[in-house]
């Protein structure tokens, strides 16, 4: 049987990809390209099978036997749901086909969830808070989970959704301007050009390494969970000033950051995440500190 991933040449799919193909899985990988790159699956070209569709025609296609799907084939990312506010009806359509394809084949669902909808709740974040309507892109993700709660009671479809922190780490340059911002800061840096950063820059995330992530969700695939949504994490918050001076450590240089008034809306200033669930029901642990993290990121080719 194999094992499906969605988005599967993007930033965290493809990390993920090659973690599952490391582990001896069969992998076949679902991406439209929108914000994924072949590129990004050199290291497993070859041993994967690629198929490019959208999530919404996955049940055109003749796939074998699945056992597993993660579902990472979301746009993700607030802008992406500004700037084109049909995205929702895309996303949830996507997500609805991926639950489908899992009913008939009794498989269990991984999928990416965000930390983005505690915005204006306190820190740090439990999965019990839900925050007032504030954009699409938090809309979309708070109806994904009531849905897979729904497949879950109708249909026993098994499913964790993952709320992912800040997750940052090599193959997001596909993304481009919808990249982390330690990505884009360093990318602006590496050019001997100032990072731009509204307001003080003292607004602060949980960044957290993707391998952390695969991690968890690799965790979440082997548990007994049946429906359940787990803050993915560090439990700490790093401000954007900080990051800027790690940045420069690991690269030997000393860029001053370019402080611009903050446009958005609804801007999130603090996410840091409450790890007590993730512990408890996974045994999640994260391994990679943010000084680590940037240190490989600077070191790797991304």
């Amino acid at each position: 049987m194999k094992v499906l991933v969605t988005g599967g040449a993007g930033f965290i799919g493809s990390n993920l990809v090659e973690e599952l193909v490391k582990r001896g899985e069969d992998v076949i990988v679902l991406d439209d390209f929108s914000t994924g790159s072949l590129e990004n699956l050199k290291a497993v070209q070859g041993r994967v099978e690629v198929i490019r569709v959208p999530c919404q025609r996955i049940l055109e296609l003749k796939l074998p036997e699945i056992k597993r799907i993660f579902h990472l084939g979301i746009p993700s990312s607030s802008p992406m749901y500004r700037d084109n506010p049909v995205l929702v009806g895309e996303a949830i359509s996507g997500f609805m086909n991926v639950f489908e394809l899992a009913r008939r084949n009794r498989a269990k669902v991984v999928y990416a969830s965000t930390s983005s909808l505690y915005r204006g709740c306190p820190t740090p974040h439990r999965e019990d808070m839900v925050s007032e309507p504030f954009d699409f892109y938090t809309e979309a993700r708070i109806a994904m989970e009531r849905l897979a709660r729904v497949y879950y009671e109708l249909y026993g479809v098994s499913s964790v959704g993952m709320r992912f922190f800040s997750v940052y780490g090599p193959h997001e340059r596909a993304k481009g301007r919808y990249a982390n911002n330690i990505s884009q800061f360093l990318w602006a840096m590496r050019e001997d050009k100032p990072p731009e950063v509204y307001g003080d820059g003292e607004q602060t995330r949980d960044f957290v390494h993707v391998s952390d992530v695969v991690r968890a969700c690799l965790l979440a695939a082997d548990s007994s969970l049946d429906c359940e949504v787990i803050n993915v994490g560090t439990g700490r918050q790093t401000s954007f000033n900080r990051v800027i001076e790690l940045l420069n450590r690991a690269l030997g240089k000393s860029i001053k950051p370019v402080y611009l008034p903050n446009p958005v809306k609804n801007y999130v200033y603090h996410t840091h995440a409450d790890l007590t669930k993730a512990r408890k029901l996974l045994g999640y642990e994260p391994a990679v500190s943010l000084e680590e993290g940037i240190r490989r990121l600077v070191a790797s080719e991304d």
